[in-house]
């Protein structure tokens, strides 16, 4: 499936809302504590959404008929996470895939995509986190590629810290 980004406008902040509430819920269905904060997000929440998309670091995720199968936050620097750090990467957050798209490759499509863009930045890594409870997805980064390289610990999670070489 062919895939293209759109960027997302504030007028759309209650459709990301959704999404990582739908999300939540999917997760929550899978008997995993991760991301329920969503399901009612806490103000600073909000406020994180409204900044990112502010700074135009969410994108819709379509596909080539443009109907929205997902999102994804971009990010040049990700100093909550990452701290400031020296070599040039590309940061990604909330990488969200509709349910009825899961189980495509559609998650693999969309970071294999901002890889060849960073690539094309002169960046040497794509960096990306996961909550540690959600074993899935850490094995699932794990198996497309990228290196778990440290843990970073915060109020509502502990993630581990993964990136790829580019």
């Amino acid at each position: 499936m062919n895939i293209k980004f759109k960027q997302i406008d504030i007028k759309d902040k209650k459709l990301v809302l959704n999404l990582f509430k739908e999300t939540a819920e999917k997760i929550n269905k899978m008997n995993i504590n991760h991301w329920q904060y969503w399901k009612n997000p806490p103000q600073e929440k909000i406020k994180w959404v409204e900044e990112g998309i502010q700074n135009n670091e969410f994108f819709f995720i379509d596909n080539l008929k443009g109907n929205n199968i997902g999102m994804v936050r971009i990010l040049n620097e990700d100093l909550l996470y990452w701290g400031k750090q020296n070599e040039k990467a590309i940061y990604i957050h909330s990488l969200v895939i509709k349910e009825e798209y899961n189980g495509k490759g559609i998650g693999s499509k969309v970071l294999e995509k901002i890889a060849s863009n960073a690539k094309n930045f002169n960046c040497k890594f794509l960096r990306l986190y996961a909550d540690s409870k959600n074993r899935g997805l850490c094995s699932y980064y794990e198996n497309i590629g990228y290196k778990k390289v440290g843990m970073k610990k915060l109020p509502l999670s502990i993630n581990n810290l993964y990136e790829k070489e580019l």
